[in-house]
């Protein structure tokens, strides 16, 4: 059954006491910050206020904005995905809403500065399905600790569905994964990367065919396409310009 209701998504688990307008000031400082570096970026940029239970802001990056204006979806909200995504996957991101914040409660409140979780789904622009990928981290914490702002990076996604749910905490090479099929956060040790492999990805990010490549590290195509495919095994994916995604995504290059 799906639920249809943005009080869904704001849960007990990260209830917000009250915020003062005094308090509210630093908020309009990362806003001016978040709103100059969306100027430098094809990414979407937006910030949700668990206290008033909406949308702070949102970058005029039109990318995730399915036609509408940053203000138009301001207004709707979370109302925005109960519109926008299709309904076999709002659930989705109810269980990734609830899952994530009993992750974030279990950490110290140290660490949950540094906290970042991704994951992606569909959204629908006019008879188009896209899928993007949602990274969420903390911007500033209430009194008790629960996140008071969130920042959410908007960008294409590099896998092809839904469901791909990490939690990384930054100064961390391992990670964690959430099972939708077992309901559990488990842990995954850091993926490296030889010599070789990151070479391969650095000249692939400046352009270069595989024919240069192996020009330039002094080996055969073969060589070149065996190192590829190591990559695209550790990565999960099954494309060079996905592979270069996800490492630099995971900082690995």
């Amino acid at each position: 059954m799906i639920m249809g209701s943005i009080n869904d998504f704001f849960i007990p688990e990260n209830m917000v006491g009250n915020i003062s307008d005094e308090t509210y000031k630093k908020a309009y400082y990362v806003i001016d910050t978040l709103d100059a570096i969306s100027r430098l970026t094809y990414q979407s940029i937006y910030v949700i206020d668990y206290f008033k239970q909406t949308f702070l802001y949102v970058s005029d990056n039109p990318f995730f904005l399915c036609g509408f204006q940053p203000d138009e979806v301001k207004e709707m909200g979370y109302n925005f995905y109960f519109n926008q995504v299709p309904e076999s996957e709002i659930n989705m991101l109810l269980e990734i809403n609830k899952e994530g914040f009993a992750f974030f409660n279990k950490v110290s409140i140290e660490e949950r500065m540094k906290l970042l979780i991704s994951y992606d789904f569909h959204i629908k622009d006019n008879d188009q399905k896209i899928l993007i990928n949602h990274k969420l981290t903390p911007i500033l914490l209430a009194d008790n600790g629960h996140i008071w702002l969130a920042a959410c990076v908007v960008s294409l996604s590099s896998k092809q569905n839904a469901g791909h749910i990490e939690a990384h905490m930054d100064g961390r090479s391992d990670y964690w994964t959430y099972s939708l099929e077992s309901h559990e956060w488990q842990h995954q040790d850091a993926i490296m990367l030889s010599k070789r492999e990151k070479e391969i990805l650095l000249y692939s990010a400046q352009g270069l065919t595989g024919e240069q490549i192996a020009d330039k590290i002094c080996r055969t195509m073969e060589t070149v396409n065996y190192h590829k495919q190591n990559l695209f095994n550790k990565l999960g994916v099954n494309n060079i310009a996905s592979a270069i995604a996800i490492a630099s995504q995971k900082k690995m290059i």
